[in-house]
């Protein structure tokens, strides 16, 4: 109905457990792909063992067909912040790659990215890289029942400026995730504490922050998908999907739920909602 209020999706146990598996099958395949990389492979290569992965694991793509998108996985070179299609493309020694993920079991989804280095990468490059990554934990840190949505953003953007002169994406946020991909709420990487929905047991969220080396500014190529910084300079992607349980974080897309990073034991989903 026009003016209602739209509900954030609530998940049982039962409904967690499945996106623990969707979030397992991103996590392997995300690691195998890091391996993968090198100088000289090609992005369509990349997305081939993808394809490989989500069939020997059983699972489907959160993102092929999505919207038109033609690829299971998204694959971002340098400038290239989000959204990139795989191609023909020789990944160089020097590059950097964001690598997005999703997958799907029965019916629930999983979604995570990372950026990798592709040979030997400039020093200030491998510093953005880890600025992104430090700014992602810092907001899964912020992610347990009670706080507010809000909350999360700011735990990002205060890692990211702690570090240095960086721009931060703000077109592009992280997003609720359940038997649906992209759901409500929409999780930005900014703005300060205090506002938005207060976070309950049961929520998941996909936490991503995107970072560049220069100005936030980005466009999108003449693709349609790729989003790119308008002054060229290199950005990094991280990404992981988080349940909040009422022991804590989560992390439903790491293989160790998320212990060795929040400094404690994957929750279990025994106190969730039925």
């Amino acid at each position: 109905m026009f003016g209602r209020k739209r509900r954030i999706e609530i998940k049982t146990p039962a409904q967690f457990a499945m996106m623990r598996e969707a979030g397992l099958v991103v996590a392997r395949t995300l690691e195998l792909l890091r391996s993968e990389t090198r100088p000289g492979i090609t992005t369509l290569d990349l997305d081939v063992v993808a394809r490989e992965s989500l069939a020997l694991e059983g699972a489907t793509s959160s993102f092929l067909g999505y919207h038109g998108f033609p690829a299971v996985v998204c694959l971002s070179v340098n400038d290239e912040v989000v959204h990139g299609i795989p191609g023909d493309r020789r990944l160089r020694d020097g590059d950097i790659l964001s690598i997005d993920f999703g997958a799907i079991v029965e019916g629930w989804h999983g979604d995570a990215a990372l950026t990798v280095a592709v040979g030997e990468i400039d020093g200030a490059d491998a510093l953005l890289s880890e600025v992104t990554e430090q700014s992602l934990w810092a907001g899964i840190a912020a992610t347990f029942a009670g706080a507010r949505l809000s909350d999360i953003g700011h735990a990002v953007e205060t890692s990211v400026l702690a570090r240095g002169e960086y721009g931060i994406i703000e077109e592009y946020v992280g997003h609720g995730i359940g038997s649906a991909m992209h759901m409500d709420p929409s999780v930005p990487n900014y703005g300060e504490p205090g506002h938005g929905p207060v976070l309950e047991v049961g929520m998941a969220l996909a936490i991503e922050p995107m970072v560049v080396r220069g100005l936030r500014h980005v466009h999108t190529l003449d693709d349609g998908w790729t989003v790119v910084t308008d002054d060229g300079s290199r950005a990094c992607h991280w990404e992981h999907t988080v349940a909040i349980t009422a022991d804590g974080p989560w992390v439903l897309t790491a293989l160790d739920g998320g212990a060795a990073r929040l400094g404690n034991h994957a929750p279990g989903t025994s106190d969730l909602p039925d």
